[in-house]
C-alpha cells in the first residue's frame, strides 16, 4: 500500500519576486501597448488641433549720445542714453501706456476679442502677453539695464508682429510726448521764475529812485533853509549896521553944525599946517565931512530899502537858492524814459529769458530709443510643443498601461488564479 507523503506546508511570504512580475507585466503586454498608444494617439491629436501660440520679440538698446546733444546743450533737460532707455522701460511697463495703445487700435485687436467677452477682459489677455524685461549687456555686466527684450504671446493670425512693433512705437512716441511738456512745463516755470526777478529788480530800483530823489530833496531842502537862515542873519546884522550908522551920522551931523563945519575938511584945514601935524594913519573923524555930506548919506540910508547890495554874501546866497530852486538830477529820475535799461544785475536774466523764448527743439525727431531688433514673424510656433507633448502622452500611456497590469497580476494572485492569461 502506497504511503501518500505529507503535505508541506510553505509560509506565505510578503517578497515580490521580480522576475515573476516581470514575466506577470509581459503576459499583459497588449494591455500596456494599447494604453501607451491610445495616449499616443490623443496626445497627437492634441499637437495637431491645439490652437498655436506664437511668440514675437523685439530688443531696444539706448541711443547715441550725438542724438541727445541739442537737448542736452539746451541746459533745460538734461538726459543720457541710459535714463531715455529706463524711462522707455517704465513707459512699456505702464498699464496707463498699454491701455491707451490698445483703445486707440481696437483694429489690432479683434483676435482677442471673443463673443461676450467684455473689452476690459480683452485687454487683460494682452497685458498679460507682453513681457517686458531689462537686461544687462554681456559685453558690459557692470552696466545694469543696457537694453529691453519686449516678448509678446499671441494666437495663430493674432498680427502679434504688428502689435509689438505699433506698441513700441507708440510708448517711445509716448513718452517723447511727455518728455516734450515736461520741456514746455520747466521752460515756462523758468521763464516766470526770470519774469519774477526782473519784476523784483524793476521794484528794487524804483525803490532805490525814489530814496535817491528824496534824499536829493532833502538835501536841497536842508541847504535852501540853512541859505535862508544865513541870508536873514546877514540881512538883520546889515539893518543893525545901518541903524548904527545912521546914529554915527546922527551925531557927526550935530557936532559938525555945532563948529559950522558944512563940506568935507581936516583938521590941518582948520588948524593950520604949521601947527598941526597929521599923522596919516589916524582916523579923520566923521564930522569933519560936512554937514552936506552926512545928511546926503544919512538921507541915502534912511530910504534905502534893502541892505541887501551892501553884502556880496547875499548876492552869492541868492544865487545858491535860484540853484536850489530846481534839481536838475531830480527832473532826469523822474523824467526817465526806459526805466529798464538802468536795471542791475538784470543783463543775464534779459539774455536767459531771451534764450529760453528762442529755444527751439526738434521734438519730434528726438530719439529715445534705439530698436536694435524689431519684431519679426516666428518660422513656428512656440506652444504647442509637438515632439514635447507626443513624447510625453507616450510614456504616460506606458506608465498608466504598467500600472493597471500590475493591478491585474496582483489581483489575479489574491484569488489564487493561475498566472497565466
Amino acid at each position: 500500500m502506497n504511503k501518500i507523503p505529507p503535505t508541506i506546508a510553505h509560509p506565505a511570504s510578503d517578497e515580490i519576486d521580480l522576475f515573476e512580475l516581470a514575466h506577470g507585466l509581459w503576459k499583459h503586454r497588449v494591455l500596456v501597448f494599447t494604453c501607451a498608444a491610445i495616449a499616443t494617439i490623443l496626445g497627437i491629436g492634441y499637437a495637431m488641433f491645439a490652437p498655436q501660440v506664437y511668440q514675437a520679440s523685439s530688443v531696444l538698446r539706448p541711443v547715441e549720445l550725438n542724438e541727445l546733444d541739442a537737448l542736452n546743450r539746451s541746459e533745460v533737460y538734461p538726459l543720457s542714453p541710459a535714463d531715455a532707455l529706463s524711462k522707455v522701460a517704465l513707459q512699456l511697463d505702464s498699464y496707463d501706456t498699454r491701455l491707451g495703445f490698445f483703445n486707440a487700435n481696437a483694429t489690432l485687436f479683434e483676435t482677442y476679442q471673443r463673443p461676450g467677452q467684455s473689452q476690459e477682459r480683452s485687454f487683460d489677455a494682452f497685458d498679460r502677453s507682453l513681457v517686458s524685461q531689462v537686461l544687462p549687456d554681456p559685453k558690459n555686466s557692470t552696466a545694469p539695464g543696457t537694453y529691453i527684450r519686449l516678448e509678446m504671446q499671441y494666437p495663430q493670425g493674432g498680427g502679434g508682429v504688428a502689435i509689438l512693433n505699433g506698441f513700441v512705437d507708440y510708448a517711445i512716441a509716448r513718452h517723447r510726448e511727455r518728455v516734450a511738456a515736461d520741456i514746455k512745463v520747466i521752460v515756462n516755470n523758468r521763464l516766470a521764475e526770470l519774469g519774477r526777478k526782473i519784476d523784483a529788480a524793476r521794484e528794487n530800483y524804483e525803490n532805490e529812485k525814489s530814496a535817491k530823489i528824496a534824499r536829493l530833496l532833502e538835501s536841497d531842502a536842508i541847504k535852501r533853509g540853512q541859505l535862508q537862515d544865513e541870508l536873514g542873519a546877514l540881512r538883520e546884522e546889515m539893518a543893525k549896521e545901518r541903524s548904527h550908522r545912521l546914529a554915527q551920522l546922527a551925531e557927526a551931523i550935530a557936532i559938525a553944525r555945532s563948529v559950522g563945519i558944512t563940506r568935507p575938511t581936516t583938521p590941518s584945514a582948520m588948524g593950520g599946517a604949521s601947527q598941526v601935524t597929521e599923522m596919516s594913519q589916524q582916523t579923520v573923524p566923521l564930522f569933519f565931512m560936512g554937514t552936506q555930506v552926512l545928511e546926503a548919506e544919512r538921507a541915502v540910508l534912511q530910504q534905502r530899502s534893502s541892505d541887501d547890495v551892501t553884502n556880496e554874501r547875499v548876492a552869492e546866497i541868492n544865487r545858491k537858492l535860484r540853484l536850489l530852486e530846481v534839481n536838475r538830477e531830480v527832473d532826469a529820475l523822474k523824467t526817465r524814459g526806459n526805466e529798464d535799461m538802468f536795471l542791475q544785475d538784470v543783463e543775464w536774466l534779459r539774455t536767459e529769458t531771451t534764450r529760453l523764448r528762442a529755444l527751439n527743439l526738434d521734438m519730434g525727431g528726438l530719439q529715445l530709443a534705439t530698436i536694435d531688433r524689431p519684431a519679426q514673424e516666428p518660422l513656428a510656433p512656440i506652444k504647442p510643443r509637438k515632439a514635447f507633448v507626443v513624447a510625453l502622452s507616450l510614456l504616460t500611456g506606458l506608465m498608466l498601461g504598467v500600472l493597471v497590469a500590475m493591478e491585474r497580476y496582483f489581483a489575479s494572485l489574491r484569488r489564487g488564479l493561475p498566472r497565466g492569461r
